[in-house]
Order: structure tokens, then C-alpha cells, then sequence
């Protein structure tokens, strides 16, 4: 066995102990078929299991549609906006380790449960926020409840359903989170429309009622038998090392990524989560067994995950504003456009089992990155005149390059892991959708920023100080100033702005669809054809 492992082989493997409805234990193992009313309605609580999830995603993405609106209303820097979608990945990244291992050794239904509460709670006062500062620090609380929801829904997952019939239940988690990708935006789009922009925040509330209800009836308790000790050490490295690495990324954009600042805190996260890995060498017990990265199956999943997740999130980001600011577009409109995503998503979702039965993981994973690669090069063709076949051909695309490759990933990921740590496999793979997202957003907005900055400083001639400032942060500020200016120097700066954005997209966009391609390449290189999540159940083994 690979050094590290701490789950001993036995004859029949302990996957977790669920509580039947008279609150009595009951072990479940690979090989039990148990009576307990709870469990037999597995697929029933799996549906509860994706509420939340769906609070988790629809919270994310949610704030998309809502940036315009928040540069408007609170005069927010492009700084700013950068601050409010990444505090929410940089909370919820730093505390997934964290939170996932606290719900294996004391309870991952609890765990569940306490989040959703912290999120109903952020996301009330996020709804009455009025300065950008108060919606950072709301939006900070729901990321820290998201790091405890999250997880807990693939660790569950893991320990109530079989082998045989996990990858389709894990499909079919993949897929609602996709579809809640894009309802968030349109949710809000329809909000914004008839109500202040704070009011976003309270779709979650309902979903949020309706998930403790039901978790609370249909979820079986469940975490780790052994009762293993917690590995504070590892909670501090792990934490501050991942905030620090994703803080290094949401500065970048605005210091510089060559800049002393920037270089420190990129320095600080190597070293915290270099002497993370070290401790978890030595521990007995280990938060993360750093052995699991020996598993090409392991390792290939999480950097895959991180690529795709970098690509999409970084083209989200900025074709939510082409949209509204290129196309002038309503909140409600340009989230409708969004729209044809999600069926395509939870059909092709439900299918990746087979489609991965018939052309191995590899293969299924490699296309999906190839076809997500293929819609970024698509937006990269859209223009101010666009028709809307070309974004929607480019969203049908992006669709299915997502759904074939989240749920044959996130299946790599979780059977290298015993499901005994559940906890362990599912917080690594939520930190790689989150810290991908977190480093799309950074160096697609980046990258964006600064070429934007440079096309517009160009056309600002005479023009200084404060105003300079303001055009050359965003297309709003530069919009903002050419209404002030008057006759031609006004109508070139308009003109000017709004093509050094298209200019700025189609830069990101090549970068993120090379950025797939690369993913594609390492997949089927080094991802295994197939995925057992059978041989999980006994330990990892060479």
C-alpha cells in the first residue's frame, strides 16, 4: 500500500455509519444492503444532496449578472468588482480542508446542515448591504458556509451509494451543479429587473429552507468510524497557505504580476503549503495524504479540473459584461442568453456514464476539453454587430465540453480516496473548481484589464488625473467620462472604449481556449480509460 494510508484492508470495508430513523447506528459497508429506511431512499436524499449544492452554485454565479449593476450603484473599481466574485472563492478554497475534515470526524450531515444556516444568514445581509466593503465581507461569510456545505454533499454522496452505482449518482450531481451555473445569472437577471440589486441575494433563501427541510428528513448521518484524530497543524497551513496563494491571485491584476507585492505573496503561498505537504508526510493521521498525488488518476483529475474551471469562469466573467456594456443588454436579457446551457448540460450530464462506459475516461474527458476549447474560439469571433447564433453556438458548445468532462473528473478524484475520507477527496475536488475559478478570473480579468487599459490610454490625450484613472479602469468608467466630454473627442473615446473591450475578450478568450486545449492534451495522456470506483474501498493502492 502507498505510504500514508491509514485505512487498514479488511474483508469487508467500512464506508461509513449512517443512523436508521429510531436514531440507531448502522454500518454501512461496500458490500451492505441495509434496511435502514434512510438509505434505501438513497436516491431520493441525493436530490436533497443537490439542493444544496445548488445554493453553493447559484450563490457563485449569481453575482455575474450583477456587476455592471454594483459599478453603477456603488461606484465600484474594476478592483472592486475582482474582490466581490473572488472573496467568495477565496474563503471558501482556504476553509475547504478545514471544513471537510471536521465533517468526517464529527458529522458530515451536521456539517451540511450549519452551513446552509451561515449561508441563509449571508446571504439576508448581503441583500441590505449598501457599500462595496459591506458586500465583500457578506459575500466572505457565504463563502465560508459554502466550504462546509459543499463537501459534505460528495462525501455523503460517496458513503451512501455503492460502487456500482456511485458514477451515475456523481453525474448526476455534476450536472445540477452545471445547470446551477447558469439559472444563477438569470435568477438575478429577473430580480434586477423589478427589484434593488441586493435582492439577488434572497433567491438563495427559499432553496436554502427547502434543503434543511429535506436533508433533514431523507440524510443519514455519516462520518469516519475510526474516529481519527483532527490535525490543527494542517488547519493553519492548509488555510493560510490556500487564502495567501488566491489573495496573490485576485492582487495580481491591479500590482502587477511582476511586482515586489505580488512576488511576496505568490513566495509566501510556496512556502506555507510547502511546509503543508511536509507535515502531512510526517502525521500520522494526515488531513491530506499527499500519497494520493502518486495516483495518475488523482493528479490528472485535479489539475484537469483546475484548467477547465480556469477557462470557463474566466470567459464568464467577461461575457456577462459584453452583453450589458457591447450589446446593451438588460440584466434579465443577458442572463436569458445563458439559458440554452443547462438542458444541454443535464442531458449530456445523465449520459456521460455511458458515453464513458464506451470511450474511457480519457477519451470522454479529452473530447470535452477539446469542445470547450472550440467555444472559447468561437467567442472569440463576437463583435459589436454579432448575431446571437454566434454566443449561442459558443454557450451549446461550452455545455457540452463541461458536462462531458466535470462528472468523469470529479469520478477520477473521488475513487482514489477511501470512502472513509470522503471528506479528504471531496474538499480537493471543490478546491480545484475554486481555486481554477479563482485563477480564471485573475488572469483572464488580468490580462483583459490591461490590454483594455492600454487601447483606451491612447485616446485619452489631454485628458488627466482622476478622469484618466477612471476610463482606463473599465469600459463603465470610460462610457462614464465620454458623456461628460463633448463632440468628437467624446464620440472616439465611446467608439474607442467599447473596441478596445472587444479587443480585451478576444485576447482572454484565445488564452482560455489554448488553455483547454493544453487540458485536453494531459488527459488523454495520462488519465486512465477507466475509472474504478470500486478500488477505493479498500485503500489506494501502487
Amino acid at each position: 500500500m502507498i505510504a500514508g494510508n491509514t485505512c487498514p484492508e479488511q474483508p469487508i470495508a467500512t464506508i461509513g455509519t449512517v443512523h436508521d430513523q429510531g436514531g440507531h447506528p448502522v454500518t454501512l459497508t461496500a458490500d451492505t444492503r441495509t434496511s435502514s429506511g434512510l438509505y434505501e431512499k438513497r436516491w431520493f436524499a441525493l436530490w436533497s444532496l443537490c439542493l444544496s449544492l445548488l445554493i453553493v452554485v447559484v450563490g457563485n454565479t449569481s453575482l455575474n449578472v450583477v456587476i455592471p449593476t454594483l459599478a453603477k450603484e456603488l461606484d465600484a473599481t474594476n478592483s472592486q468588482l475582482q474582490w466581490v466574485v473572488a472573496i467568495y472563492s477565496l474563503v471558501f478554497a482556504g476553509l475547504l480542508f478545514t471544513s471537510a475534515a471536521i465533517g468526517d470526524r464529527f458529522g458530515r450531515k451536521g456539517s451540511l446542515q450549519v452551513g446552509l444556516v451561515i449561508f441563509l444568514i449571508g446571504s439576508v445581509l448581503a441583500s441590505q448591504a449598501h457599500s462595496m466593503m459591506q458586500l465583500i465581507l457578506c459575500r466572505g461569510l457565504m463563502g465560508l458556509a459554502a466550504a462546509f456545505v459543499m463537501p459534505s454533499t460528495l462525501s455523503i454522496l460517496v458513503n451512501i451509494f455503492p460502487p456500482q452505482e456511485r458514477q451515475k449518482a456523481i453525474a448526476m450531481w455534476a450536472s445540477v451543479s452545471g445547470v446551477g451555473g447558469t439559472l444563477g445569472p438569470i435568477f438575478s437577471g429577473w430580480l434586477l429587473g423589478h427589484f434593488w440589486y441586493g435582492s439577488v441575494f434572497l433567491v438563495n433563501v427559499p432553496i436554502i429552507v427547502l434543503a434543511l427541510v429535506s436533508g433533514g428528513r431523507l440524510l443519514p448521518k455519516s462520518k469516519d468510524p475510526s474516529h481519527g484524530k483532527l490535525d490543527p497543524p494542517g488547519f493553519i497551513l492548509s488555510t493560510v497557505g490556500i487564502v495567501t496563494l488566491v489573495f496573490g491571485l485576485i492582487q495580481a491584476p491591479e500590482k502587477g504580476w511582476a511586482s515586489t507585492g505580488t512576488m511576496l505573496w505568490f513566495g509566501a503561498a510556496a512556502v506555507l503549503l510547502l511546509a503543508f505537504v511536509g507535515w502531512e508526510r510526517r502525521v500520522k493521521e494526515p488531513m491530506l495524504d499527499v500519497a494520493l498525488f502518486k495516483i495518475p488518476t488523482f493528479t490528472t483529475g485535479t489539475v484537469g479540473m483546475i484548467l477547465l474551471f480556469s477557462a470557463m469562469y474566466g470567459a464568464f466573467f467577461l461575457q456577462t459584461q459584453y452583453f450589458q456594456l457591447i450589446l446593451g443588454l438588460s440584466p434579465l436579457s443577458a442572463s436569458l442568453r445563458f439559458l440554452p446551457m443547462s438542458p444541454v448540460m443535464l442531458i449530456l450530464g445523465f449520459q456521460t456514464p455511458k458515453i464513458t462506459a464506451r470511450l474511457g475516461a480519457n477519451r470522454c474527458v479529452g473530447l470535452g476539453l477539446a469542445i470547450l476549447s472550440s467555444a472559447m474560439f468561437t467567442m472569440r469571433t463576437m463583435n459589436a454587430n454579432s448575431p446571437y447564433i454566434v454566443p449561442l453556438v459558443a454557450f451549446m458548445l461550452m455545455a457540452g465540453g463541461v458536462a462531458l468532462s466535470v462528472g468523469p473528473l470529479t469520478a477520477a478524484i473521488m475513487s482514489a480516496v477511501p470512502p472513509r475520507r470522503a471528506g479528504m477527496g471531496s474538499a480537493m475536488n471543490d478546491a480545484t473548481r475554486e481555486l481554477g475559478a479563482a485563477l480564471g478570473v485573475a488572469v483572464m480579468g488580468s490580462i483583459a484589464a490591461s490590454h483594455f487599459a492600454t487601447k483606451v490610454a491612447g485616446l485619452l490625450a489631454g485628458v488627466g488625473g482622476d478622469d484618466r484613472e477612471t476610463a482606463t479602469s473599465s469600459l463603465e468608467g470610460a462610457v462614464d467620462l465620454a458623456e461628460r466630454l463633448t463632440g468628437a473627442q467624446a464620440e472616439n473615446l465611446l467608439n474607442g472604449a467599447r473596441q478596445a473591450f472587444l479587443d480585451s475578450l478576444h485576447l482572454a478568450t484565445t488564452i482560455g481556449g489554448v488553455v483547454a486545449l493544453i487540458a485536453s492534451v494531459l488527459v488523454l495522456r495520462y488519465l486512465p480509460r477507466s475509472v474504478s470506483h470500486a478500488g477505493a474501498e479498500q485503500g489506494h493502492h501502487e
